[in-house]
């Protein structure tokens, strides 16, 4: 059975879904007002191999992760470059759907836009009000009155008075208490119109907090199997969205909480003041996606994962490994046999938490076994489990001969160079031959001849 570490409980709990066969799951997605970094890719990764094993062990999973598309950030983004928030929107998400796709993350069931649900915010904020959790600021925000709410603090295991710490600051904008937060921000004069929204609280717009809890109930229902996002959400964010959607609905919001460990650089944390900040875009230019795609893999999703240009150079030796297994015994069409220990053994893997590192290791230990029997039917094994952690799916000689890497090779060209040396070798000039490898030898080219011909791969 799968198991999987409860944020909330802070305990390794079987899983089992609400609804048999089904799982509903909501992963705090982007705000969307530059492009995705290092972080973003860790997140998006972690649960997309959740919801590609949850998938594997043949649930029906409705897969949500928002887009929040209205903040402070991107309203003064869009101001800075003059243009409509819609349009600034749109080229970011566009962006995002690019970095994403080529690092072999699948597409969500839904992935809503916070503005497309504002009915919905209102819609909950105005329950809220009238069961008194929430109350109006004489400035024309609408707060949520955290005091008011039990069991706030049960996710991050904070109780009320550890938080009191924030009451050192001074109380702003009108909150009763400062740990209240804000459910409905009141338009400011100087914001453009398109970040004003009507409503009965005045023109404003939602808080952060309030747009996952009016998405989430949407799509997935009052509660829910799954939640998750990175680390960094758990509190106050995910907090926040407890006691709102809990306090709204009067029943549990979701059952299982899942959090991605934080994202180092050289064992150091990512952030812009230490130089050491990279988007996805970034590092892809430098790599190819299935290896920065692999490099994630190999940390467990609740590990703290350091990045570096070494982890990326294993990565694509180790990749190197699993696909020269895949090019020297072609997959036959033999269906994946779970019975199988190899097969067991990954399936048990993936089961203890999502435990990737251990389901890499069986992938392998297959790989050798491959290489030593010659096995079709084992490399077909080592094909589909790979499919279930989203790697291994390419032309085993495409990913060897670098074809996707951003300082490819022209392939055609290499081919021509290898015709003249067949060419030369023939004429029994072998000083060209020779001088023909040793040339493709310093582009990285290796040359390896058999009975069918002369193949070559990058080094």
């Amino acid at each position: 059975m799968l198991r999987i570490h409860n944020s909330l409980t802070r305990a390794l709990e079987p899983f089992e879904p609400l609804e048999p066969g089904k799982v509903r799951m909501y992963v705090c997605g982007i705000t969307v007002y530059d492009l995705c970094h290092m972080g973003h890719a860790r997140m998006m990764t972690a649960f997309d191999v959740v919801y590609r094993w949850l998938r594997a062990l043949g649930h029906d999973v409705i897969y949500v992760r928002n887009i929040t598309d209205i903040d402070d950030k991107i309203i003064k983004r869009a101001l800075e470059r003059g243009m409509p928030i819609r349009r600034l929107t749109d080229e970011m998400i566009s962006a995002m759907h690019a970095d994403i796709g080529a690092i072999g993350l699948l597409s969500p069931t839904h992935e809503p836009r916070a503005t497309d649900y504002v009915p919905q915010m209102l819609e909950m904020i105005g329950t809220l009000e009238r069961k008194g959790f929430a109350y109006r600021t004489p400035g024309g925000d609408v707060n949520y009155a955290v005091r008011k709410f039990a069991g706030y603090g049960k996710l991050s295991g904070k109780s009320i008075d550890e938080l009191r710490a924030g009451e050192r600051v001074a109380v702003l904008d009108g909150k009763d208490d400062p740990l209240d937060f804000v459910l409905w921000k009141a338009a400011k004069a100087d914001e453009p119109d398109d970040a004003k929204y009507a409503s009965a609280f005045g023109p404003g717009r939602p808080g952060w907090h309030i747009e996952c809890s009016a998405m989430s109930c949407a799509l997935l229902g009052e509660t829910f199997d799954i939640h998750g996002g990175g680390l960094d959400l758990q509190f106050p964010h995910h907090e926040n969205e407890i006691a709102q959607s809990e306090a709204a609905s009067g029943r549990p919001f979701a059952r299982v909480w899942m959090h991605n460990g934080f994202l180092n650089v050289d064992d150091e944390k990512m952030s812009k003041s230490l130089g050491n900040f990279f988007t996805i875009r970034d590092v892809l230019r430098v790599t190819d996606g299935e290896t920065l795609r692999f490099a994630m893999l190999r940390t467990h999703y609740r590990s703290p994962f350091n990045f570096s240009d070494a982890l990326l150079d294993e990565s694509r030796q180790a990749l190197r490994r699993l696909y020269t297994a895949l090019d020297a015994v072609a997959p036959d069409d033999t269906p994946l046999d779970w019975s199988q220990p190899a097969a067991a053994a990954f399936r048990d893997a993936m089961n203890d938490d999502f435990n990737t590192p251990a389901a890499l290791a069986v992938l392998f230990d297959l790989a050798g076994a491959v290489n030593r029997e010659r096995s079709p039917s084992a490399a077909a094994q080592l094909k589909s489990l790979g499919a279930a952690l989203g790697i291994l799916q390419q032309s085993p000689r495409v990913f060897l001969q670098g074809a996707t890497k951003p300082d490819a090779l022209d392939a055609d060209a290499v081919e021509r160079r290898i015709a003249e040396r067949a060419q030369a070798k023939r004429s029994r000039d072998f000083a060209l031959a020779d001088r023909i490898r040793d040339e493709l030898a310093a582009q990285g080219v290796m040359l390896k001849d058999g009975p069918q011909g002369t193949t070559w791969v990058r080094a």
